[in-house]
């Protein structure tokens, strides 16, 4: 959802980009079209000029060709005058005669010739006026073009960046394609992996919400079988209840303990130096004690200041014994809390030596406001301090009201109510917060008035160095104030919340008593897990008891078939017994009859062979392989003994083959009895195997099933996701396209003037 939130936000910043570029495009080519009409409009007043100067040149060549034509003319008559002249001195008497028809055609051509003069005169003004329009015409028409140059190399430049804009606006968008596809198929491929997940998750959260269903009806049969009586219900009982140990919060607890030892431990350093270098301060200003002597007042104010220590040092002292009280092995509440009583005690003493050296400061700063050496400015900052040091006293004696107010549960447990608790600890959250404001007004006050007592002029370096140490007194008096404030702050959560532990669900106070009781049980509860560390027993490993675990639900070792084992072991043993005493019995035939024929044996060894067979033959228990292989036997014995007349190592071969011989057919017996009990206990577990293998075919089944709904299910979001990726595609294709369009349209519009622009240049340079 993220991804489809950021890639509309994507197109939705290039649908922005481009409707803005598309305006800027409609701008500029209405520019463009402007600028084409107003050079389409210079064209053809250029033409007209050139008309009207070619015009101008055609009629000052005609006038140029008159006014030679003019000067021939006046040559010609000026040497037709000198001819006549000649004339006349030759004969001066046709001259007299003719002087009258010459003084007439001289006057006519006088008058001619003053025409033609005149006429020459107004061609020449007429030539110069036009020269000079043609001259301011040209300089007119240089400048207009220099200046559509200059318009033309502008519009150049515009379009050339417009077109390196459009072409990186391209190749942007072309990249942003790119970066699209890519991340659609990651966003695609996540998704899938997203589903998987989620279907693990839900197939977790199903086995857990069984596993823990199953876990509360087991617990809630145990109580209600096992728990008679529930006293956690009622508040009255359950504070009877010994509360646990919360070793946590004693840790936490000391370590803000520490932490709020050493923010006093700061205050404290920055309260002593205040108070010596307010006792030195009194010793030098207004009154120098070295040049002077110092007034009663002062004197006694820095007396009581110059016992600051004796108030001061316990402070850090009351909040050391706090700490060392806070331990680990203890409970610390505010029932238990003991020594916070001597801390409010020395925060006691401390407000009570503030008490009586606020008089005699108050008085010291209004004696400094009367003397000659103060001013207006510096007479004010002393009122503000006169003001501060009551507001100090004021946040102080609420300090103690509220601290007081914290040791009464140890003390006087019916001091306080619980629902009070919340509220005094937010009051000395404020209360510290005011204190570190005043001392912040206190700290500008004191710097201001230093400025100022540096500008007397008895002031002395002694002065301003003491005045350099109460400000920087009073500014780490200051920066611990803000620490304190801050940190009491920042853990109010903590100690309103646990402003006291008792038992589980109790609205009870932890009494010392019970403390106590506490603390007993936990020595006694860590002795005993003491004992109780052992070294543990070696076991089967975990992995190794879970891959036997088919083995064992397969085994042949239950309690059935053991059951069954011992019966047929039982049984056996009987049958064991019974052809055991058999056998001896039969033994015991076979001995006496042996001791017959050894007797017989004795008598002739001729016939002991026929003797033998026929009293073997008697025997009325043993089968008949049993006599075929008995009388081999015998007879090989028979025939050794017949060589030999050793009848012991003849009843020994005889008694050692009948043993063999049982002990040969036991050991069948046995082995086919194991075999039929091993086949039994095989079926058997062929069988469980078999119930096993279609339980597992069900569940499979079923798995199956699930599956093919969720694949199912999966692809008909993959349908949809990849429909709206590819409309998201072909919207994106024709933005594109469309901006494709609209750039070889610009690119078009940029040739044509490009051309024209070109082409004006020409015409220009040709002129």
């Amino acid at each position: 959802m993220a991804a489809a939130a950021e890639l509309q936000g994507k197109y939705q910043k290039l649908a922005q980009e481009y409707s803005k570029l598309r305006a800027q495009n409609q701008v500029l080519k209405k520019g463009v079209v402007d600028e084409q009409a107003n050079s389409a409009s210079l064209k053809e007043q250029l033409k007209m000029k050139d008309q009207s100067l070619r015009k101008l040149q055609q009629e000052m060549e005609s006038l140029t060709f008159r006014n030679q034509q003019l000067a021939k003319r006046v040559e010609l008559l000026q040497d037709e005058l000198a001819l006549s002249e000649a004339r006349g001195k030759k004969n001066k008497k046709s001259a007299e005669s003719s002087t009258l028809l010459s003084q007439e055609q001289k006057s006519v051509f006088n008058e001619d010739l003053q025409k033609k003069i005149e006429e020459n005169e107004r061609l020449h003004i007429l030539f110069f006026e036009a020269d000079e329009q043609h001259k301011r015409l040209e300089a007119e028409l240089r400048t207009r073009l220099e200046v559509l140059e200059t318009d033309a190399a502008q519009h150049q430049t515009v379009v050339d960046s417009l077109t390196r804009k459009y072409t990186d606006t391209i190749e942007k968008l072309q990249n942003d394609k790119t970066k699209l596809e890519i991340k659609s198929q990651t966003l695609e491929r996540e998704a899938k992996d997203c589903r998987l997940r989620t279907e693990e998750c839900q197939q977790q959260l199903k086995n857990l919400q069984a596993a823990l269903g199953s876990r509360l009806e087991e617990s809630l049969c145990i109580i209600n079988e096992k728990v008679p009586f529930n006293d956690t219900r009622s508040s009255r009982y359950n504070a009877l209840n010994v509360p646990l140990h919360n070793r946590r919060y004693q840790l936490k607890l000391r370590d803000l303990a520490g932490q709020a030892l050493a923010f006093v431990q700061e205050l404290v350093t920055a309260l002593l130096n205040f108070h010596t270098y307010t006792e030195q301060k009194v010793q030098i200003f207004p009154i120098d004690s070295a040049t002077d002597t110092v007034s009663p007042l002062n004197q006694k104010f820095s007396q009581y200041l110059h016992e600051n220590a004796s108030y001061v040092r316990p402070l850090e002292e009351g909040m050391h014994h706090l700490f060392e009280s806070i331990t680990e092995d203890t409970v610390t509440v505010l029932e238990t809390a003991v020594k916070l009583k001597g801390f409010s005690e020395h925060l006691a003493s401390y407000l009570g030596f503030l008490r009586k050296i606020l008089p005699y400061q108050l008085k010291s700063l209004e004696e400094e406001c009367e003397s000659s050496l103060c001013t207006a400015a510096l007479r004010a900052r002393n009122m503000e301090l006169h003001r501060d040091m009551k507001r100090l006293i004021a946040v102080f004696e609420k300090l103690h009201t509220y601290v007081s107010l914290l040791v009464l549960p140890s003390t006087k447990p019916e001091g306080l109510l619980r629902t009070n608790y919340n509220l005094v600890f937010t009051n000395i959250a404020a209360s510290l917060h005011r204190f570190h404001d005043i001392l912040k007004d206190i700290s500008k006050h004191y710097s201001q008035k230093a400025t100022l007592e540096q500008d007397v002029p008895t002031a002395t370096q002694k002065l301003i160095t003491t005045n350099d140490c109460i400000l920087s007194s009073v500014a780490a008096l200051t920066n611990g104030a803000g620490k304190i404030a801050s940190f009491f702050s920042n853990n109010l959560d903590h100690f309103t919340a646990s402003l006291s532990y008792g038992p589980k669900a109790g609205t009870e106070f932890v009494s010392p008593l019970s403390a106590e009781c506490m603390l007993q049980y936990k020595k006694k509860a860590v002795a005993y897990m003491k004992c109780l560390k052992k070294p543990c027993a070696s076991s089967v490993p975990y992995e190794e008891a879970l891959a036997n675990r088919r083995v064992l639900l397969s085994s042949t070792e239950s309690r059935e078939g053991l059951a069954q084992q011992v019966q047929q072991s039982l049984e056996k043993i009987a049958r064991l017994e019974q052809e055991k005493e058999h056998w001896m019995l039969e033994a015991q035939l076979a001995k006496i009859k042996l001791e017959k024929e050894n007797q017989k044996l004795k008598n002739s060894l001729s016939g002991h062979l026929t003797e033998t067979i026929q009293e073997h033959s008697v025997f009325p228990n043993v089968a008949e392989q049993k006599k075929e292989t008995t009388e081999k036997s015998l007879r090989e014995p028979i025939r050794s003994t017949s060589l030999t007349p050793d009848v012991e190592s003849r009843e020994d071969l005889i008694k050692n083959h009948y043993m063999a011989r049982i002990a040969e057919l036991t050991s069948h017996l046995q082995l086919a009895d194991s075999k039929s009990v091993h086949f039994h206990a095989e079926c058997r577990a062929l069988a469980k195997r078999l119930s096993l293998a279609e339980k597992s075919k069900e569940s499979l089944t079923e798995e199956l099933k699930l599956a093919s709904q969720n694949t199912s299910r999966l692809q008909d979001e993959l349908m949809t996701t990849k429909r709206s990726y590819e409309d998201q595609l072909s919207m994106m294709s024709d933005h594109l396209c469309s901006m494709n369009e609209t750039l070889t349209k610009q690119r078009e519009e940029i040739d044509t003037l490009k051309m024209t622009s070109k082409g004006n240049s020409k015409k220009n340079k040709n002129r």
